[in-house]
């Protein structure tokens, strides 16, 4: 069995401010940037397994692709990651027995200073349901898109007819109304 980190995913993310993003991926990566060179900063993660880095680029900054994320392996690991996250005040929310994606699990978010979200999670099982909340219109993160809002579809009266009422004006105690 091999115990090898490859292949391995890589992620790059353009950025609209560099140091900020630093500041906050160190914070929320507990670690460093393996490279840093003018506009530029990468990261190479173990756990997960990832090769990230950030181009400063504000014109080319696109947050609503969906979400980054990663599962955990152990309940324990989620508290821990959780504790640190809230350590540094980045977490934005969080969630216990969620049903997202039709698995449950227990997970919170963090948003990068772009508004790049962020999801750390435990899987306790699959679900044939998906929670109601990620199909509602403040579904503002789980892997599932905002429902649309079905909104109640009017249509206007031809009005025609109202000269049919010999010059009178639908007028309120007119009869016409």
């Amino acid at each position: 069995m091999s115990t090898s980190i490859f292949p391995r995913m890589h992620v790059s993310l353009y950025v609209s401010d560099i140091s900020k993003t630093t500041e906050f991926y160190t914070s929320f990566f507990g670690q460093e940037p393996a490279k840093v060179k003018p506009n530029y900063a990468k990261y190479i993660l173990d756990t997960p397994s990832l090769i990230i880095s950030f181009v400063e680029n504000p014109e080319r900054v696109q947050q609503n692709f969906g979400h980054l994320g990663f599962q955990v392996e152990t309940q324990q690991e989620l508290e821990q990651r959780l504790e640190v996250a809230k350590a540094h005040s980045l977490v934005s929310k969080e969630e216990i027995g969620t049903a997202c994606c039709y698995a449950v699990q227990d997970k919170f978010w963090v948003e990068d200073p772009d508004g790049v979200q962020w999801e750390v999670y435990y899987f306790h099982e699959d679900a044939e349901f998906n929670d109601p909340h990620y199909e509602s219109t403040d579904a503002s993160a789980c892997c599932m898109p905002p429902a649309k809002e079905e909104k109640p579809k009017v249509q206007l009266t031809d009005i025609s007819f109202i000269s049919d009422f010999e010059g009178e004006a639908c007028t309120p105690g007119g009869g016409c109304c």
